[in-house]
């Protein structure tokens, strides 16, 4: 197939470069669901329980805090762990929700676990622009599930990553296991 394949400036020579085409992305890279501004109205944190748990891929809901798949993963499986309140800071935390965060953070260890074998994690929070938050205005904790061999060039060098099911189908698998 690498023969076969022109390079996209037009030169026409083969690049010798396969091809994994990752359509679902240009969402994010075109920011679509970043907003422009810091209030709960443009916040997709604030929007997300306000709709179904299908709709907003809402795996469980707690009393302070709610579990989310994200919806540009890094995995298949990548949740969030996201309080209500609209807060940048992890700081700005209750306790109770810095109590709720934990509990909904090991669960979803449990429950990706038990669903998909995963054989590690990252799990963090990047706040404010210089620690690389996507979404600065509200405070989220990313549970990414990882395999043994799962970071290989793709993600690193190709900057693609394959995800082996729908997001609604992951959704559906974890919430019913969540128990």
């Amino acid at each position: 197939m690498a023969d076969d394949v022109v390079r996209q400036d037009g030169a026409g020579e083969p690049d010798q470069l396969e091809r994994l085409w990752t359509p679902y992305r240009m969402a994010y890279v075109r920011g679509d669901e970043r907003p422009s501004g810091t209030g709960e109205e443009e916040c997709p944190f604030c929007r997300i329980p306000t709709r179904d748990d299908e709709a907003g891929l809402v795996v469980h809901r707690g009393d302070t805090a709610y579990v989310v798949l994200n919806l540009f993963p890094y995995a298949a499986g990548h949740l969030m762990v996201c309080p209500y309140r609209h807060i940048p800071d992890y700081t700005d935390t209750t306790d109770a929700e810095l109590v709720e965060i934990g509990q909904l953070t090991k669960r979803a260890m449990t429950v990706l676990r038990s669903v998909s074998r995963a054989e590690g994690f990252n799990i963090g929070m990047n706040q404010g622009r210089a620690g690389g938050a996507g979404i600065r205005a509200h405070l989220h904790q990313h549970v990414v599930p990882r395999w043994v061999g799962d970071a290989n060039f793709l993600p690193i060098i190709g900057r693609t990553r394959t995800l082996p099911q729908l997001l609604g189908d992951t959704r559906e698998l974890l919430a019913s296991a969540w128990g």
